[in-house]
């Protein structure tokens, strides 16, 4: 086992494209992290956290808390991809690997994108 995240990590520093690119989506998951964990803030007004066309009210209400779950979302995202891309980097070659890292760098843009429009409706910037 040790021998294998050896000769993983040997990959990834002989490959500096990927390298660049994992820091890329470590920074802007830690930057999406910090900006919108500091921009919520406790409230009492409810956001809508899911909508449902089977349920009665079809809007359901959840509390300021549930953003967080965004933050952990696009944290998790960053180091599954990362640990994911170098794996790919042994078994398939740098073109999967390239590619599974920048599919991670728009799940989080797409992430940010949704956290930024459920903040703005629930206090509008």
């Amino acid at each position: 086992m040790k021998q294998n995240i050896l000769e993983s990590l040997k990959l990834l520093v002989a490959d500096r494209y990927l390298l660049v690119s994992l820091s890329i989506i470590t920074l802007l998951s830690l930057t999406f992290a910090v900006i919108i964990g500091l921009s919520i803030h406790p409230s009492e007004l409810q956001l809508v956290s899911h909508y449902s066309a089977f349920g009665v009210t079809h809007f359901y209400l959840d509390q300021w808390v549930y953003l967080f779950v965004f933050v952990v979302f696009g944290v998790v995202v960053s180091i599954l991809h990362s640990i994911i891309s170098v794996k790919l980097l042994v078994i398939k070659g740098h073109p999967f690997a390239v590619l599974f890292v920048w599919a991670g760098v728009g799940i989080i843009i797409l992430d940010w994108i949704t956290v930024l429009a459920i903040l703005n409706v629930w206090t509008p910037l």
